[in-house]
């Protein structure tokens, strides 16, 4: 079992408040990601779970039971950092087996272990190497497996994919998910990179400045984001946010459109304008315009579509999907 419950749990440097009263519900089996900007408190509330760091208030309870003032040892949990903290004069066979020797486990259990850990991980071929003479995706392997081999209630995952490539990121980040799949325990992954917690969770976590703004599936937070800020983080480019005249038009003060809801035309349509930069991605090309009125207007169509920096151009916004939120920032 892996089931985890926050309540209340608060936290506070003297005065400085930086996590306020937080409940949260994280059920047995899930991959539940926190994402946010830097600074946001993503990384301080899953050291709290963790037991690193003291809470201010609240409890923390897994599997029925209050751990909030137990040790980190205690809690069933195995935490992968976003640097990897091998040792680097131990083969990746000592590396991963450390944490059983630790624990007097026998030679026999430990070897079992180690072997069962490095199939998963396609590490099998390289349990004699150093962490030197691996890659960094390989290194952060190396550093699950060594959470693995415990068997924790739960995995908590702090940026692990930060130090690696972004060819290497998309790799580990379909690694760790095939992960999930296969060991059906609960994970807890930190990000301030939406993409991976859009492809990876079960349940997104928003957080900002300390307070949890929204929680739900990946497309439940895409199609409904309950606040500007919401509909601002999630998604690819990101939403368009308009205020003014247009947005008073809808009877909001802020009107959101995502780039790919919107209609692109170089004849008719509701709003002209006028080309800006064009980013061309192959399958998708991005064309950032400068709406007469509006502003600047992100707009995502086909790999195909061919345009002119400075040439008119005319946009027509899906009326259904278009978000409306009032002055509080919520909305409508």
């Amino acid at each position: 079992m892996g089931s985890i419950t926050l309540e209340k749990v608060s936290k506070s440097f003297g005065t400085t408040s930086v996590i306020p009263e937080i409940d949260l519900e994280i059920h047995d089996g899930e991959f539940v990601v926190f994402v946010g900007p830097s600074g946001c408190g993503k990384s301080t509330l899953l050291r709290m779970i963790a037991g690193l760091e003291d809470l201010s208030g609240g409890r923390i309870i897994i599997d029925g039971k209050d751990m909030s003032k137990e040790a980190p040892a205690k809690r069933g949990l195995s935490m992968v950092f976003q640097s990897y903290a091998l040792y680097p004069h131990m083969t990746v066979y000592g590396n991963i087996a450390f944490p059983l020797k630790m624990d007097g486990q026998e030679k026999s259990v430990i070897d079992k272990k180690v072997k069962d850990a490095a199939h998963i991980l396609n590490l099998t071929n390289y349990l004699e190497r150093r962490p030197g003479q691996l890659s960094g995706g390989q290194r952060q392997r190396v550093a699950i497996g060594r959470a693995i081999v415990r068997q924790p209630k739960a995995f908590l995952f702090d940026e692990p994919l930060s130090n690696l490539d972004a060819a290497l990121r998309g790799n580990m980040r379909l690694e760790i998910s095939d992960l999930h799949h296969q060991l059906k325990t609960t994970m807890i992954y930190v990000t301030h990179d939406q993409v991976e917690a859009m492809t990876m969770a079960d349940k997104i976590v928003v957080l900002n400045a300390g307070r949890i703004e929204q929680v739900g599936s990946p497309m439940e937070l895409y199609r409904s984001p309950k606040n500007v800020f919401v509909a601002g983080f999630i998604g690819s480019p990101r939403m368009n946010l308009i205020e003014g005249a247009e947005a008073a038009k809808h009877k909001a003060t802020t009107l959101g459109v995502r780039p790919e809801h919107i209609r692109i035309s170089t004849t008719e349509g509701a709003w002209s304008g006028k080309v800006g930069v064009t980013e061309h991605l192959g399958s998708d090309t991005f064309i950032h315009t400068q709406i007469d009125g509006i502003g600047q207007v992100t707009v995502r169509t086909d790999g195909d579509f061919d345009t002119k920096h400075g040439q008119p151009i005319f946009l027509t916004p899906d009326a259904a999907r278009l978000h409306r939120f009032g002055a509080d920032g919520q909305v409508i």
